[in-house]
């Protein structure tokens, strides 16, 4: 798919004229994202959520954002 400009103009050079359209670098497809690793094994750390108060694992079903009070 091919990705969208996010601002369109005109780019005037003394008579000429020419349109110009900015598009994003990369695609959500393209992004790099890193894994972070344990220094001393390699292994890969894995990020778990949990409840500040219970202390336990919370479910990817059971979290929503809130703005802090």
């Amino acid at each position: 798919m091919a990705s969208r400009s996010f601002w369109k103009g005109y780019l005037k050079l003394s008579l000429v004229t020419c349109p110009v359209a900015m598009m994003p670098a990369i695609s959500e497809n393209e992004k790099v994202r890193f894994h972070t690793l344990n220094e001393k094994t390699g292994n890969r750390v894995v990020s778990q959520y949990v409840d500040a108060v219970s202390a336990s694992r919370s479910a990817k079903t059971t979290r929503s954002r809130a703005i802090p009070a």
